[in-house]
């Protein structure tokens, strides 16, 4: 089990990470997310040892994981890091950089493991090109595949399908993550993606302002955002008064609205203006103004700009989220 304990941290005199204290259980896929330059990529140096801490202490198993003040070259033999720089050699075949330090005194399992990790890549035909000839996504792909040869009990990837493109992503996500539950490897994914999180991450933790401000599991976290920020991860999101949405509340308590919880109507509820119309994957994602200003909704359909239209939330929604400010 890894446990993060009151960590900081500062590249100069500033910290960019304050008091983090978590745990990830053997086995557990957990999420970070956060803001540009609020300190993920930095949180994974500092547990693969690129970096000592300022303050506190990281731990694998009851054993502490030593920076680079303690040791010459970083890393454990049980963890494996997948930073933006793949680090690939160019001038060698994507399988001979998968299978790079894998035992050659075993020659049949080297085979087999490189194949086995090829097609979890989908990158079985490309076995004999040289990386240096492949596509930044392919590249991706093939570190990847790398990182995991040795079978690690724990993988930091920091943002791990950046240059992959849209249409490979889902299934090498499935791949993936269902294959680290397989074989019950930790994971750490530091990611700006909810497609990466909401499916597939068993917790995930929200950094801002160099603290951790939310370690939950993903539903909930989801499902009961904290705030706007933390809403905001996940899609677009409204904060809007309870009072514009049931005029009968007898609160003058915010709630969040996601909006994709928005149902579109002719008569009642919410009196919006459309503004503007973005096509989306089998919607319309609408930026409308309303009297207490700016709110984005989903349509099935196309809205005319400037057409009036009225913006209704369930009830169980409103509930829950009333629960979630208590």
């Amino acid at each position: 089990m890894l446990q993060v304990k009151n960590l900081s941290f500062a590249y100069n005199k500033t910290n960019v990470l304050e008091g983090l204290s978590f745990d990830i259980a053997q086995g557990e896929h957990v999420a970070v997310m956060g803001e540009s330059g609020c300190g993920k990529s930095t949180l994974l140096k500092l547990i693969y040892g690129l970096l000592t801490p300022g303050q506190g202490e990281i731990l694998w198993r009851d054993e502490q994981v030593k920076g680079p003040l303690y040791k010459l070259v970083p890393g454990e033999s049980y963890m494996k890091y997948l930073s933006q720089e793949f680090d690939l050699m160019p001038f060698t075949s994507v399988a001979e950089n998968i299978s790079q330090f894998l035992s050659v005194f075993y020659p049949e399992q080297l085979k087999q493991r490189t194949e086995e990790l090829l097609e979890m890549i989908e990158m079985t035909s490309e076995a004999k090109v040289k990386v240096k000839n492949l596509s930044g996504g392919q590249q991706q792909r093939v570190a990847l595949a790398r990182v995991l040869a040795q079978k690690p009990d724990l993988l930091l990837l920091d943002e791990p399908f950046s240059h992959i493109d849209n249409f490979r992503k889902s299934s090498l996500r499935r791949n993936l993550f269902q294959y680290l539950k397989e074989e019950n490897i930790s994971c750490l994914t530091a990611t700006h993606d909810h497609l990466d999180v909401l499916p597939f991450a068993d917790r995930t933790l929200v950094l801002k302002d160099k603290e951790l401000v939310v370690d939950g599991k993903t539903t909930m976290v989801y499902e009961s955002p904290r705030n706007f920020y933390v809403a905001s991860l996940f899609g677009e999101a409204n904060v809007l008064p309870i009072t514009v949405l049931k005029s009968y509340a007898d609160t003058k308590r915010n709630i969040i609205v996601y909006a994709h919880e928005f149902k579109v109507a002719k008569s009642s509820g919410l009196a919006t203006r459309v503004k503007k119309i973005y096509p989306m994957r089998g919607y319309y994602l609408v930026e409308g103004e309303s009297e207490d200003g700016k709110v984005f909704f989903h349509s099935e359909k196309i809205l005319k700009i400037g057409t009036k239209v009225f913006l209704n939330v369930s009830i169980e929604t409103i509930n829950k989220r009333l629960r979630e400010i208590n």
